[in-house]
């Protein structure tokens, strides 16, 4: 058959007469989008998200999937105005569309640690899979599983049901039953590739830098400033808490992956940054938030008062530090906590937090609150220092005041007012300032700061206004949680990666994520299956055997409590995300899922089947499923229902998926370009496969 010319993209090519469009097109190896296009089909053309443009038409962008080709036509596929309506028809698919991609835990984790994947695991025993994924995104599992604040338990659906998974506990679990069997996990790096980089900073973001860059195949070397890894984990956290084996073990598997630690060197004292630069391809900062905040009251240089980080670190390195019998510890955070708690413990008889709002606006965690009570220590609610004196008998006279509520600051909490004339002075033999920390970044000469005095990095690829060097983590964002800064040292790992080879410099890659939205948000068909079953207390050291000694609190889970709380999990999330087309193009063409608003779909979930499930709020009507049923299977499992706005694809005449004609269901399950009919075996979308281990392009 003697073939035609057309001019694709400004390039002369033969093709089939009868061809449509797109069929020329992909034998070009061109792109061109589809939903409902299918070789075994006749064209649609449902979606017009494939839609080109043609020259010497009415102007109008027609569909490519059921426009054949005619010779001379002059056909453009990707101009901005494609692209345009391209993004226009995802946007409208997207504005009622219900569904996650992923698990909301797994989107509320800063680190995007594949929790579902995870907690699958664990649930049928398999501990080393289980800790296998999640250091694939997070190299401090033990650590985190135990200080964490817990954003993804915040997340978690179950929540709407009874108490949210206990994901900390299960993950703490996976990195100790590994550890404790005697075969600790340790991935294989890639091929080593002759770069060098330089991490200052043995912290939760510079041992994440350092575990990702060892295995992408490059050396590091960890400068610290302290005498042993952890950063404020180790400094900042007391052992009660976090036993330092827990943290010994950890930065010993960066090691024995190929990073050498240089303990008691200092940027800006013993090495500079301009030699680090001069010395290695990248520099990554980690230098955290390790500068006290200031009480802002007279006399708090008084010999007697400590500030909770500098107090915490010094018991870090010796818990037979010397303290007063009576100590006040002022600040609502977990750092006051752990600073009270450590005072009891270190022999303190009387330990009394003082902070200025009331209990409910204290941002430490409710159940360290309640421990810290158990122990004997005591609640002194809006009240606030305002002097310290020394006074006659050495002690010290703490001059403090009152408080009460007034309006809302713009922290949204409820701004303490003093109370007039409520001053009264206390006997004290210790005070710890414990109300905050900031940044000294002050050896960082030549990086770009806030006039918060943190260094300014690009919150995408962490790379500073000097090209080589990348920073993270608390002294880029400010104290934050660890897992946060471990996040920051996972995305500069993959951006060093890119720079050390000589690629442009562009980060993580990240797909779009559908959401349902927030708690209140979601139908309550959703939790409807599930009946209640209590969460998996933490089993802990009873209060009077612990108040004195430094022994982790929290005892752990035994495994068959494991298995028990693994089981509670829902599963949130998309069987087929990774294979989803909506996702895949709302993330290619940039769209915007708030573009467009209005009502959106009921939700409605048909697992009658044995092998299938149907979604019908994640259906975008493309029709393959009916078109396939009609003329290929010959049968009517599937149809529209409805007219209008309200049609809706449903199994034939409404009726449940079971009660169908199930004649080649898997051939349309297969060819479903979303996931509104997936199979119940599939697992729910997890980790993107391409990115299960590291490449030599930084796709970690």
């Amino acid at each position: 058959m003697e073939k035609i010319t057309i001019t694709l993209d400004g390039e002369k090519v033969a093709v089939d007469p009868g061809s449509t469009i797109l069929q020329a097109a992909k034998r070009q190896g061109k792109f061109i989008p589809t939903f409902c296009d299918n070789k075994e089909l006749k064209p649609f053309a449902s979606c017009f998200v494939c839609v080109v443009e043609v020259e010497g038409g009415r102007g109008n962008l027609i569909p490519s999937c059921s426009t054949t080709v005619t010779d001379g036509m002059v056909v453009k596929t990707n101009t901005e105005r494609v692209k345009k309506a391209r993004r226009t028809c995802v946007e409208l698919l997207l504005s009622d569309h219900v569904g996650d991609c992923l698990g909301p835990c797994m989107t509320a984790c800063p680190a995007g640690i594949d929790i579902p994947g995870f907690i699958s695991h664990l649930a049928k025993g398999e501990d080393r899979q289980a800790l296998e994924l999640i250091k694939h995104d997070m190299p401090l599992p033990g650590i985190l599983g135990r200080v964490c604040t817990r954003p993804c338990e915040e997340a978690c659906r179950r929540q709407l049901v009874e108490k949210p998974i206990a994901i900390c506990h299960l993950k703490r679990f996976a990195a100790d039953a590994i550890s404790a069997s005697g075969d600790e996990y340790l991935p294989t790096p890639a091929a080593a590739t002759g770069k060098k980089v330089a991490v200052v900073g043995a912290g939760p973001a510079g041992l994440t830098a350092a575990y990702y860059l060892q295995l992408l195949g490059h050396q590091c070397t960890i400068y610290e400033a302290h005498e042993a890894a952890g950063g404020m984990v180790r400094y900042g956290i007391p052992s009660y808490r976090l036993p330092r084996d827990v943290i010994e073990r950890e930065a010993e598997v960066i090691g024995k992956l190929g990073a050498t630690y240089k303990f008691n060197t200092r940027l800006g004292q013993d090495i500079t940054l301009d030699q680090l630069r001069n010395d290695y391809d990248a520099v990554f900062l980690g230098l955290g938030a390790q500068k006290a905040s200031s009480m802002r009251v007279k006399g708090e240089d008084t010999e007697g008062v400590l500030t909770g980080i500098g107090f915490l670190g010094d018991v870090s390195r010796n818990e037979s530090y010397s303290i007063g019998d009576r100590v006040m510890v002022v600040g609502g955070g977990n750092t006051a906590i752990d600073a009270a708690r450590t005072a009891a413990r270190l022999g303190a008889k009387e330990v009394t937090i003082l902070y200025r709002r009331t209990r409910a606006e204290m941002p430490a965690w409710e159940e360290e609150i309640d421990a810290a009570e158990e122990e004997g220590i005591k609640l002194d609610l809006l009240a606030a220092p305002t002097q310290v004196d020394k006074g006659a008998n050495g002690t010290l006279a703490v001059t403090c005041i009152r408080m009460e509520l007034g309006e809302p600051d713009d922290s949204g909490r409820r701004r303490p007012v003093p109370q007039a004339g409520s001053e009264h002075v206390r006997e004290m033999d210790n005070v710890i300032a414990a109300i905050g920390q900031g940044v000294d970044a002050s050896m960082a000469e030549g990086i770009k700061q806030t006039r918060w005095g943190s260094l300014v990095a690009d919150e995408h690829t962490m790379q500073t206004n000097l090209p080589n060097v990348f920073s993270g983590g608390d002294c880029v964002s400010g104290a934050d949680i660890a897992v946060t800064a471990v996040a920051a040292g996972r995305r500069a790992a993959i951006s060093i990666d890119q720079f050390v080879r000589g690629q442009a410099v562009v980060g993580d890659n990240k797909s779009y994520c559908h959401s349902m939205g927030k708690l209140d948000e979601i139908p309550k068909e959703v939790v409807t299956p599930f009946t209640e079953t209590p969460r998996v207390p933490m089993p802990h050291l009873e209060a009077k055997s612990r108040a004195k000694i430094f022994d982790e609190v929290e005892t752990g889970f035994t495994p068959e409590q494991i298995r028990e709380e693994a089981k509670r999990c829902m599963e949130c999330g998309c069987r087929d995300a990774h294979e989803c087309r909506l996702r895949s193009y709302a993330t290619q063409f940039g769209a915007d899922v708030d573009h467009f608003s209005g009502q959106g779909r009921e939700y409605h979930r048909d697992d009658s089947h044995q092998e299938i499930v149907h979604e019908s709020h994640k259906c975008i009507q493309c029709g393959t499923c009916v078109r396939i049923t009609e003329n290929l299977l010959g049968t009517s499992a599937m149809g529209f229902v409805g007219r209008g706005f309200t049609a809706r694809v449903k199994p034939a005449l409404g009726r449940e998926l079971a009660k169908v004609d199930g004649t080649g269901l898997q051939k349309i399950v297969e060819n479903c370009p979303v996931g509104a009919l997936t199979f119940k075996e599939d697992k729910v979308a997890t980790l993107d496969p391409k990115f299960k281990r590291p490449t030599p392009q930084g796709a970690l």
